[in-house]
């Protein structure tokens, strides 16, 4: 009996729209052959000879002198430029769209976002901490640790702030909206205060480096930087739509969670790891790109609902192909400059938000 009641919790979600599952099933089919779409123009905008038709040939044909579809110097623009700019750019597209969703199903409020809550000036902070003092101070922690003390320095601040946000936030075993997204902002605020000591503290060359990661951007992208934060985001990208079932049962109240067999505590720290871990490895390699987390899964449950089973797969691609066609502008818009990706995610974004704060203004009634 109690299985059949966890199972129905897993449909009630979406019980007021009807069964949107098979267009929910349609939708992602669509986003993953707009993703491919995305890939094969992220390989070959910009600066070569390289089309969609001479990469995909290139595949085809393989690099054996005499049957390459691409030239040596062309090979050498999308295999050792692009390409990792473009798996860096869908791996923290997905990671920041699902740790949106997952962190709004959490808090059962769709203004929930790691990034209005303080969990990316939480990140951020850890990360600016390794830049500025990884030769001085912590200079033993990244002797040791090598590439791997950023994102996880990153991970770890995510990590902390989201803790200290929950605790603050729930009382009772009931987490009030209000006090989460005005603890938020405070958190926020002292992260980001913190983060200006440490700029301050800042050579010439770090702070040069700094303001433009703080802007966010995937110019950076290298097979290294995959190496040491891309099995982060794959392990919790993995993870977190094991969620899907708890998640959904959450949404009819904490209690009617618990009484269905849902177990509720570990479900919540899962679910926050998760998030501080994809959050924190986007945004060691990344810097800032606010508004994804928001945006993607609130234009998801328009159209497909709230049953995280689909939510989280489908927000992964749709926040993969977003990232992906937003870096393509901020390579294009103001050529041969680029401009920061989060600047382009910002100005798309905030009007959305505006937009959203009108339409759900009952929910952020204060």
């Amino acid at each position: 009996m109690v299985d059949q009641s966890i199972a129905g919790a897993g449909t009630m979600a979406t019980a007021s729209d009807g069964d949107r599952s098979g267009r929910a099933r349609i939708v992602i089919l669509l986003l993953c052959l707009g993703l491919a779409v995305a890939v094969l123009l992220s390989l070959t905008s910009g600066a070569s000879n390289a089309s969609a038709v001479s990469v995909v040939g290139d595949w085809l044909v393989g690099a054996a002198p005499g049957n390459a579809a691409l030239s040596a110097r062309d090979r050498l623009i999308v295999y050792d430029i692009r390409l990792p700019r473009v798996i860096l750019g869908v791996l923290i597209g997905a990671a920041l769209a699902v740790s949106g969703a997952v962190m709004q199903g959490l808090f059962r409020n769709p203004l929930a976002d790691p990034g209005l809550i303080g969990v990316s000036a939480g990140s951020s902070l850890g990360a600016v901490a390794v830049i500025v003092l990884g030769a001085t101070a912590l200079a033993p922690i990244t002797s040791v640790l090598g590439t791997l003390a950023l994102p996880l320095a990153a991970f770890c601040g995510g990590l902390a702030t989201t803790l200290v946000l929950y605790q603050v936030a729930t009382r009772h075993g009931q987490t009030s909206v209000a006090t989460m997204l005005l603890a938020g902002i405070a958190l926020a605020g002292l992260a980001m205060a913190l983060t200006g000591i440490l700029i301050f503290m800042a050579d010439d060359r770090q702070l040069r480096d700094l303001t433009f990661w703080q802007l966010g951007s995937l110019a950076g992208a290298t097979w290294q930087k995959i190496g040491s934060v891309g099995p982060i985001m794959v392990l919790a990208l993995a993870a977190m739509p094991f969620l899907a079932r708890g998640l959904n049962a959450l949404a009819l109240g904490e209690a009617t969670a618990g009484h269905l067999g849902i177990p509720v505590q570990r479900l919540k720290y899962t679910a926050i790891i998760g998030v501080s871990a994809a959050v924190g490895a986007s945004v060691a390699v990344s810097g800032g790109i606010g508004f994804v987390g928001i945006v993607v899964p609130h234009l998801l449950r328009l159209a497909i609902g709230p049953d995280n089973r689909y939510l989280l797969p489908a927000s992964a691609v749709l926040g993969a192909c977003l990232l992906l066609l937003a870096d393509a502008v901020a390579r294009t818009i103001v050529a041969p400059a680029e401009l920061p990706i989060g600047i382009v995610t910002a100005i798309a974004g905030a009007p959305f938000f505006l937009w959203i704060l009108l339409r759900k203004r009952g929910v952020v009634d204060l």
